[in-house]
């Protein structure tokens, strides 16, 4: 083996990395020119790349993970230890963290009592879409196998998921896709429509969701399948009254009604959970991202029991639930997931992501207050975005290459921000704030000073 196999000497890595490290959502031409990027270390909020510059990491971990902040030590130590005596068993038998973890997470889900163990966001949705069309097979004679999905949401990398894909760009190129997937409409108010606004376009934009309903027959629709806030698809909050509306229509035609919790969830809007936000009561919930805060891999398919019910029957050899995912066997992610959660617990860091998810707004519409270019501000908990226009009256959103170039000016600044990019066609727009649930006030203020300054330098 080569000595050089052992080494952390910079040149080696940042040469290694660029021969040989396929990165993902990147091109990869630029690195012909320039060093790719490579993160050596982290502690709190903060990280450091291999050139020994600091940044202050304003989205987790740059996809919305690391909710509880770097370097802890006692999620570190209670995996080692949990791995040394027990490392896997496959999902066909229990695991001690793997028990334990399910209790303490249905415990702050009521109503939600089944949990099913895999390894990433994409694999619990595609889990929750099985189960949608075992059902189908089993309880509707094959018919209720439609699922609807939302224009702007995204729900994971893998085809069916890409299937139930709202952001086209992300889409591009990667068809067929897998049938039975249904679009209705999204709830962004700042973009209604029909320019109406509140409760009004709340109950029109649910309203759409069952012209579709309608349209497809709701004797073949068998879920419905959102996010509680809308995440990659530019921080959107629906409007008052939807969720309301939304639950009623689902209960009405026996549809399910699936939650993609893989941002929102572990509190990063101010409560356990995004839907918890809308007083909704759903059926099944998917999780990853923050579970465990990015220290181990693991993500959840939590049902109620009555879906659970669904599978429970021996009349037939194939009436179970016949999925298995190997990396679910891993004890790492759930042991990881209980230290996590007491972290957020025992610090109150729900109770932080409300405050400081209202200060991180406060400061968002000072700057919407300067800056002309400011359209639109949304967001709840530690989970905002700023929307750039071109013009106020119009809302003509600016060009992506300038939301880019925002982003690169912070990223020179030392600070990390996020944006809607290669997403929506023609709305790329969206800066995207999602920083720890241990953000204080003073790495807000170093967070938005950092885009004030880039705003002006790019745009004027």
């Amino acid at each position: 083996m080569d000595d050089h196999s052992f080494s952390n000497d910079p040149e080696y890595v940042v040469e290694a990395d660029r021969a040989h490290v396929w990165h993902h959502l990147s091109q990869h031409k630029p690195y012909e020119t320039i060093d790719p990027r490579i993160i050596v270390e982290g502690k709190g909020l903060r990280v450091w790349d291999i050139k020994g510059k600091e940044h202050i990491d304003a989205v987790s971990g740059g996809v919305w993970t690391v909710n509880v902040g770097y370097g802890r030590e006692r999620i570190a130590k209670a995996v080692a230890d949990q791995i040394t005596k027990m490392c896997f068993f496959g999902g066909t038998a229990g695991t001690i963290p793997g028990a334990r973890f399910s209790d303490m997470l249905t415990e702050k889900m009521p109503g939600l009592d089944r949990v099913y163990y895999a390894n990433s966001g994409s694999e619990a949705n595609e889990k929750a879409f099985k189960m949608v069309r075992q059902i189908s097979h089993k309880h509707y004679g094959g018919k209720k196998q439609k699922i609807l999905y939302r224009e702007r949401d995204y729900h994971g990398t893998t085809i069916a998921a890409l299937s139930a894909g709202g952001q086209d760009e992300r889409n591009a190129q990667y068809g067929p896709f897998t049938p039975g997937f249904i679009r209705v409409p999204h709830c962004l108010e700042y973009r209604s429509q029909d320019d109406s606004t509140g409760e009004e376009y709340g109950e029109k934009a649910a309203q759409a969701i069952e012209d579709v309903i309608l349209a497809e027959g709701p004797d073949t629709i068998g879920a419905l399948c959102l996010e509680p806030i809308t995440a990659g698809g530019g921080i959107i909050v629906p409007p008052k009254g939807y969720w309301d509306r939304v639950q009623e229509i689902c209960k009405k035609y026996d549809i399910l009604l699936h939650i993609d919790e893989v941002v929102c969830g572990l509190g990063r809007t101010g409560t356990w959970f995004g839907y918890q936000q809308f007083g909704v009561q759903p059926d099944i919930v998917t999780m990853a991202k923050g579970v465990a805060s990015g220290y181990a891999a693991i993500s959840c398919c939590v049902t109620t029991n009555e879906v659970f019910e669904m599978f429970k029957d021996d009349t037939d050899h194939l009436s179970y639930f016949r999925d298995i995912s190997t990396f679910g066997g891993c004890t790492a992610g759930p042991a990881a997931a209980i230290e996590n959660m007491k972290i957020i617990e025992e610090e109150d860091l729900l109770g932080n992501s409300a405050a400081m998810g209202d200060h991180l707004m406060g400061n968002l519409s000072a700057l919407m207050g300067k800056h002309k270019w400011i359209g639109d501000i949304r967001g709840k908990g530690l989970f905002a975005g700023a929307e750039l226009v071109n013009d106020r009256a119009t809302k003509e959103p600016i060009d992506e290459k300038h939301t880019m170039a925002i982003v690169a000016d912070c990223m020179a600044q030392g600070v990390i921000v996020g944006a809607t990019n290669r997403s929506l066609p023609g709305y790329n727009n969206t800066l995207l704030f999602a920083p720890a649930l241990i953000a204080t006030k003073d790495d807000l203020d170093q967070i938005t000073d950092a885009v004030d300054q880039a705003i002006t330098r790019v745009l004027g």
